[in-house]
């Protein structure tokens, strides 16, 4: 049975725009791989964090939603874990008013993406 999901992982500021590129391109290819339809995917930019990690002050944000096997997630949490370019992440799985959240954002997202 597959679940939705959505991940977010904060990657180290020291990275180019085409390497932070290519970190995100890395976890999705590993979700699809591994059978994971991606539903969504945000790249929030470099943020402030709220406390110092690694002693960096900010880092490149980006969220993926997906829909997996239980499986999938420990599989990609390993990787996070493994690669020394992500100073943070979090899994979790969406109940159905999350997940309907979610959707809604998407929408909205959608909208002003079209509308500009």
């Amino acid at each position: 049975m597959l679940n939705h999901y959505e991940t977010v992982f904060i990657l180290t500021p020291v990275l180019s725009d085409a390497q932070m590129k290519e970190a995100v391109e890395k976890y999705k290819s590993i979700l699809t791989e591994n059978g994971a339809t991606i539903t969504n995917e945000e790249n929030w930019g470099l943020r402030k964090l709220a406390y110092p990690i690694q002693k960096k002050s900010t880092g490149f944000y980006s969220l993926l939603q997906f829909d997996a096997d239980s499986t999938v997630v420990s599989t990609l949490e390993t990787q996070f874990r493994r690669d020394e370019r992500v100073l943070r992440f979090l899994s979790f799985r969406l109940d159905k008013y999350a997940y309907e959240y979610a959707e809604k954002r998407k929408n909205i997202k959608s909208k002003v993406v079209k509308e500009n």
